[in-house]
């Protein structure tokens, strides 16, 4: 607990910290939300992760998008105005589905709607590593961001599910509306702790062609290994679902899924609380390794409570692996692009959320939910073959990044200004 009382005590880190936590909260209802609205109200699973898919597919490409204007302009100037289009597109989502519009009419605002939404916990990383001055400052704040990225998922689907079953199918989309909108006021307004934007050329030129941060040395691997994280993500959701609806426990799916994130956010903290002497790279690697090996208990499962037992072994695999991610990425790319480069493991997350569920929806509506859950298998296999084969190179890089910074501390100030 000391780490985290260390970096909470720094001067408005609470308050971004609570903030973003509101401001990303409405996400971990979006793709639940979307497939329970639209499969009880269209009947089709495979349209509902369709959907999930395209909302997800906006959201990462968008996100990709907005978060190098952030580097370039500001949090505030970029994504206050952005969340608001997006708020009120999810609003347009909501009316339409309740007006039982055709279906291909939900796309435009869903796309509009997830493109506009941005990441707010990159950009809240983006400012701990902005407030922090020591490695295992970062290393707590990082830990302490995924965790609170759990709890959202782990109340997220409850809320979200107690809505659309108890209130109205379309009514797990309308928290996401207000949650948006408030945190979105609290957080931009905090301009103190805001990473600052760096400063133009002196003599008014155009600052040099940027490399593509996917270029930069072992970001695309780490980030491809996110995708399909992200792909275990969309199918688990969509997957769940049908299959507790089969078990005739539809309305326990939240709750299912709230374990699996629960589970993630206690192994979070744990794991942020400690100072590893072990090398980073060993570490994500061994973590995506275990998910592998725990997700393939989904397919042994039979009900809701051995679903929910194997969601405690794969949930606790998660946030320690994306905690590692974004601190190997947070190393490898330049400091005036970091909101980009966290910016993309959200978006791998993304472009496999949307991947995994319009996979798994089509198979769930032709075999059913087990169809669902080997796609989920075969999704965290892929993740760990791709992982165990850049450890090398992921050694290599984070050695020579250690060099390099050894290199200059020894040099004299001058010559490092």
């Amino acid at each position: 607990m000391r780490a985290y009382r260390e970096i909470l005590s720094i001067p408005g880190a609470l308050k971004f910290c609570a903030a973003g936590l509101l401001a990303r909260s409405g996400g971990a209802m979006m793709g639940l939300g979307i497939v329970l609205m639209v499969s009880a109200l269209y009947g089709s699973y495979g349209l509902a992760g369709a959907l999930a898919a395209a909302q997800a597919v906006a959201w990462a490409s968008g996100t990709a998008i907005l978060s190098s204007l952030v580097d370039k302009y500001g949090q505030r100037r970029v994504m206050y105005p952005a969340t608001v289009i997006s708020a009120t597109m999810l609003a347009v989502v909501v009316v339409l589905a309740v007006m039982q519009v055709p279906a291909w009419v939900l796309f435009a605002p869903v796309v509009i709607s997830g493109g506009t939404s941005g990441a707010p916990g990159a950009l809240v990383r983006a400012r701990w590593s902005h407030v922090t001055s020591e490695p295992h400052q970062l290393h707590a704040a990082f830990s302490l961001e995924s965790t609170l990225d759990e709890v959202t998922f782990v109340i997220g689907p409850v809320v979200a599910t107690a809505l659309s079953v108890g209130v109205h199918p379309a009514a797990g989309l309308v928290a996401p509306v207000i949650l948006s909108l408030l945190g979105a006021q609290l957080f931009y307004s905090q301009r103190s702790t805001e990473p600052p934007v760096p400063p133009r050329p002196a003599d008014g030129s155009s600052p040099p062609r940027r490399r593509f941060i996917l270029l930069t040395p072992g970001v695309a691997s780490v980030v491809a290994v996110n995708l399909l994280i992200g792909c275990v993500f969309g199918s688990i959701d969509v997957s769940v679902v049908a299959a507790a609806t089969e078990w005739g426990v539809r309305s326990a799916s939240g709750t299912v899924l709230a374990v699996f994130s629960f589970a993630s956010g206690v192994a979070g903290f744990a794991y942020g609380a400690r100072i590893w002497a072990s090398p980073l790279p060993g570490r994500f690697v061994t973590g995506v390794v275990a998910m592998f090996l725990s997700a393939a208990g989904l397919l042994l499962a039979h009900s809701e409570l051995v679903l929910a037992g194997v969601g405690l072994l794969v949930g606790a695999t998660v946030a320690p692996t994306l905690i590692n991610g974004n601190t190997l990425v947070e190393g490898m790319v330049p400091r005036a692009r970091l909101t980009e480069g966290l910016s993309w493991m959200g978006t791998g997350l993304g472009i496999g959320v949307a991947v995994g569920s319009s996979v798994a929806g089509p198979l769930i509506d032709l075999r059913g939910y087990t169809a669902g859950f080997a796609s989920v298998v075969g999704f965290a296999t892929t993740a760990a073959v791709i992982a165990v084969f850049s450890l090398a190179s992921l050694r290599r890089i984070v050695s020579r990044q250690s060099d390099d910074d050894e290199a200059a501390e020894g040099e004299p100030e001058a010559v490092r200004d």
